[in-house]
């Protein structure tokens, strides 16, 4: 009786389990039911939602939408002729350098810091510059480094002593410093396909200014003097005044500044200027409210990048500028060592021998000038080719190289055509160099800091400016290898360090703020 009792238990135990396994499975089904009833209703109102919201698209792709047409060819030539009117003010040192001696009983040391005035105006302003341009627009900063420029430029002329032709000198430093932005404005409407073959070509602008500040030596200077020779180099200024007119203000910046009505504005008036349309939908873009602030070039995520780059600036200009003073400088005292060298050239120059010496530039030695500023541009194509087949680090690494090359080549005995090459190669090396680096600038840094990031540069470029007279024009008088040596150890150095910066532009969208940027977005490839 009791096994039967224990039998019947342990049935009905058996059931009540069976029961409740079944009454769960009743239940999961009814949950899976339920939740698929959910995500389906949830993928209902996304799709709806999705469906009523308009379409947005970036500042990128409205730049890439719009394309290459004649708003850029006019950009092209009106931003380009800014590089004229830079290239004058800088390259009129190296020709009123002997007339200024000889007038007012210079010294080397002396004719040297004319040069380093103006990049210590440069140097000063640069940074300044950059700050203004992020906080409160590009095309103020540019339109007001024009008229400032021409202005100081224009009372260089009436200089009464050296005193005041140096202080008038710095003061036009500060006003090229400003239309040195005119580059990020340039940089920011081109698209990112188009920047490595239109931003090279800007050589041939500043080859222009180059050329007709010396074509102005040699034919104002003999019969007028020095003093209308810069009077008459400030009027592509005036005229460029009046053109730039006809530039917008960067609608990147106009976004970051959360101007988006003004940016549509710009954009629907070079998409009509280029017979093209903007992409469907309206422009979306976050406001940067930290703008033009310097903290973050050091940041983590920039550090390096922005040291660097500092070096490399420094290494350009002082390589450029070493590169045309000592040329002038060397062609000006005959310290040339030529095998075919005419009974003028034979005579050689330097500080022991005199005081001061008046040694005005000859039409052989401005004819050299002219050929060198041709290097400027002969080689537009290798640049094109070089960033675009090996990209901005390698092209930097290159180039370098070769300038500490061409620098030393240039000690070495030759006839005057042979010296001609050697100053045409070195000038178009370290030419080409400075396109690089300026390009690199302009790409790497975001919206929110690339005007004042391209001023830390352009400042640190200026020491370098100031420091190459001191060299190519007092050191080169006691030994020509001893002045020629430290350019070309320079660029050796930054050839190495510029294997060490940690991101390659080419190809790569403009960034907008520091906040998309990350090791992600690095190894993005937007080509």
């Amino acid at each position: 009786f009791s096994n039967r009792m224990a039998l019947k238990r342990s049935s009905s135990m058996k059931t009540q389990l069976v029961n409740a396994i079944q009454l769960q499975e009743v239940e999961l089904e009814e949950e899976i039911n339920t939740s698929s009833i959910a995500f389906n209703h949830l993928k209902l109102f996304l799709t709806s939602v999705a469906q009523t919201e308009p379409k947005c698209y970036t500042m990128e792709e409205a730049v890439e939408s719009i394309g290459f047409g004649r708003f850029h060819i006019l950009l092209f030539v009106i931003m380009g002729s800014a590089n004229i009117v830079e290239a004058m003010e800088i390259m009129l040192l190296a020709v009123v350098s002997p007339e200024i001696r000889c007038e007012w009983h210079l010294e080397d040391w002396q004719v040297a810091l004319v040069s380093t005035m103006v990049f210590l105006g440069f140097m000063v302003c640069g940074v300044l510059c950059g700050y203004v341009a992020d906080k409160y627009g590009r095309w103020k900063v540019v339109f007001g480094g024009f008229i400032w420029a021409s202005y100081f430029s224009l009372l260089t002329s009436f200089s009464p002593s050296y005193g005041w032709f140096i202080f008038l000198r710095c003061m036009v430093g500060c006003g090229v410093a400003a239309t040195s932005q005119g580059f990020v404005l340039k940089t920011e409407f081109i698209p990112a396909k188009y920047r490595a073959f239109l931003l090279p070509l800007a050589s041939i602008f500043w080859m222009l200014g180059s050329m007709l500040i010396i074509i102005l030596g040699m034919t104002v200077v003999p019969t007028m003097g020095w003093r209308w020779m810069i009077r008459f180099s400030i009027i592509p200024s005036i005229i460029l005044i009046g053109l730039f007119m006809f530039i917008p203000e960067s609608a990147r910046f106009q976004v970051s500044a959360g101007n988006i009505q003004g940016a549509m504005s710009t954009l629907n008036w070079i998409a009509r200027m280029n017979g093209a349309t903007l992409p469907e939908g309206e422009l979306r873009e976050p406001e940067v409210t930290e703008r033009g602030n310097a903290v973050t070039l050091i940041s983590p995520a920039f550090r390096r990048t922005s040291l660097l780059l500092w070096y490399s600036w420094f290494v350009a200009s002082f390589s450029y500028y070493g590169s045309v003073l000592s040329s002038s400088e060397l062609l000006e005292k005959n310290l040339l060592c030529m095998t075919d060298a005419d009974p003028e050239h034979q005579i050689k120059h330097n500080q022991e021998e005199a005081l001061c010496y008046c040694i005005p530039f000859n039409m052989a030695d401005y004819q050299t000038l002219l050929i060198s500023c041709l290097g400027e541009v002969a080689l537009i194509p290798l640049n094109i080719g070089l960033l675009n087949i090996f990209g901005r680090k390698p092209s930097m690494a290159i180039l370098q190289v070769l300038s500490a090359i061409f620098f030393m080549l240039v000690n070495i005995c030759t006839t005057m055509f042979g010296f001609t090459v050697l100053l045409f190669l070195l000038r178009s090396v370290v030419s080409m160099n400075f396109n690089v680096v300026y390009i690199y600038t302009a790409e790497v840094y975001p919206t929110a800091v690339r005007s004042i990031g391209m001023g830390f540069c352009t400042s640190f470029s200026r020491v370098g400016g100031m420091i190459a007279p001191f060299i190519a024009q007092v050191l080169m008088s006691k030994s020509v290898i001893l002045a020629l040596s430290p350019f070309a150890t320079a660029c050796v150095i930054c050839a190495v360090g510029v294997a060490f910066l940690p991101i390659e532009t080419r190809g790569r969208a403009l960034l907008v703020s520091i906040f998309i940027f990350s090791p992600t977005f690095l190894k993005t490839d937007f080509n």
